[in-house]
């Protein structure tokens, strides 16, 4: 990652980013604000809005979270009564030209933009529109949509979206926006979501209903795998671009990406984990006196263990708010200490305790081995580390920052391997079939954990597999 990256980020994993659309309402420029402040967990480092007055688009984006980014001046700017907007993370591309929502000036009329996820077959994508005559700006999959869009106009806008979107293999959810219309999608396997809701007379579209309780919408449905639904002064239309469906809803969302007041393909996230926090306690009998989890995706999880266990729930960690980004760069000394600057254990709860330490996954092993470390300093008599998700062997292809199998500790070492090197006293995870137990779900893509990737992935594994030395 690039010099500038928080130095914490680089131990974690990260969507890509959150997409939110807006149609028919008044000032819809401060709804996007509001509700993309409530998507900033999807992605810190740039963002933008797109907004639409009598068929003109004015689009405003730069690098930043949304509150620095925007302010009353360019909000002011940002008139009309539909807009789209969206947050991003990204560890390649990380020019202006690469943030998001796009904007095409065309003659039939401008349009613009936003995606959440990964287009696996972009460089097949790429190449076959360079060849037609296609220059692009950005390394961006939503900028490959936007050229396939504009090949042919002349049809039927509905019919040249099918076939462009049947182009496209992998993970996403996209809003689009015309002079009078907007468009959400989600792509047919289910991997991203994608929900709408209804407000003032009008209609929003997001990455997560969180975004909702804020702006005062009410929840309508998800979008479904394989539809474009198009939302117009004639209300809510749907179009399937696929018969070929299915709900692999990527399980990150529900084990740490989502916030826990959102609801997902009719599954709470904060009930999810707490469920995955109990399913995690059945049968394990190591001997403990209190639980805790790591700020903040873990918490309803270690919740679930705690009750399950009839053991007392704690607050033993403590997270510092500030430290979310910054392009501070720290010196080595406070890179061995650098847990602390966001992470704090509280010395008189977790001092001569047997503790189970809950955390949603293992990815680097960096990060727990900090805080094991940090609250044995602090007193804790042992530590038992409890993941509410299985091993996490494998790296994504659909739009998390986790691309070879070098930097996925559970790839390199065996659960006894993991279990000394972050130096917990035990070790356990949930089972695979538990996290599809715990939503009710027949469907989740799992590919991190198991291997078995729902798309076609276009020789992605030999990328992964490159500079593998194990």
């Amino acid at each position: 990652m690039e010099n500038n990256k928080n130095y914490f980020d680089m131990a974690e994993i990260h969507e890509e980013c959150g997409v939110f659309g807006v149609y028919n309402v008044d000032n819809a420029s401060e709804i996007a604000y509001y509700a993309l402040h409530s998507l900033q967990h999807r992605g810190q480092e740039a963002c933008g809005i797109v907004c639409v007055e009598d068929g003109e688009s004015t689009l405003v984006k730069g690098h930043g979270l949304v509150t620095e980014v925007f302010n009353e001046k360019t909000l002011k700017s940002l008139k009309g009564n539909m807009a789209i907007g969206h947050v991003r993370y990204s560890n390649l591309g990380n020019g202006i030209e690469n943030v998001q929502p796009f904007l095409f000036r065309h003659h039939s009329g401008d349009f613009s933009i936003c995606h959440n996820g990964n287009i696996v077959n972009s460089k097949q994508l790429r190449n076959y529109l360079e060849k037609r005559g296609s220059i692009f700006q950005s390394d961006s999959d939503a900028e490959i949509l936007g050229h396939l869009i504009k090949k042919d106009l002349k049809s039927q806008r509905i019919e040249v979206m099918k076939t462009a979107f049947n182009m496209l293999e992998g993970a996403y959810a996209f809003a689009i926006q015309t002079k009078d219309k907007l468009y959400g999608v989600r792509d047919k396997y289910g991997i991203r979501p994608l929900s709408i809701g209804k407000l003032n007379g009008g209609y929003v579209i997001s990455s997560e209903t969180c975004a909702f309780e804020v702006i005062g919408a009410k929840f309508v449905r998800d979008v479904e795998p394989g539809e474009i639904v198009v939302i117009s002064k004639d209300g809510i239309e749907s179009h399937n671009f696929s018969e070929f469906k299915h709900h692999y809803l990527c399980a990150m969302e529900y084990i740490y990406f989502a916030r826990p007041d959102s609801d997902i393909e009719n599954c709470n996230v904060h009930t999810f984990r707490k469920e995955s926090g109990k399913l995690l306690a059945i049968n394990d009998d190591v001997d403990i006196d209190i639980v805790i989890g790591v700020p903040d995706s873990s918490i309803s999880c270690a919740i679930g263990y705690a009750e399950a266990k009839g053991v007392p729930y704690e607050i033993g960690l403590i997270k510092n708010k500030y430290v979310g980004r910054t392009f501070i760069q720290p010196s080595q000394e406070l890179r061995e200490k650098g847990v602390r600057m966001k992470l704090s254990a509280v010395h008189s709860i977790v001092d001569g305790k047997n503790i189970v330490m809950v955390d949603d996954s293992i990815v680097r092993g960096t990060t727990s081995k900090r805080i094991v470390n940090m609250l044995k300093e602090a007193g804790a008599k042992s530590v038992h580390v409890r993941i509410g998700s299985p091993e996490f062997k494998n790296p994504c292809f659909y739009g998390v920052d986790t691309s070879t199998y070098e930097e996925l500790i559970s790839a390199r070492m065996d659960v006894a391997g993991v279990c000394k090197e972050i130096g917990a006293d035990s070790l356990k995870y949930l089972s695979a079939d538990d996290l599809y137990k715990a939503g009710n779900r027949s469907e989740l893509c799992t590919a991190c954990f198991t291997a078995k990737y729902p798309t076609d992935i276009y020789g992605a594994l030999e990328d992964a597999n490159k500079d593998r030395k194990f």
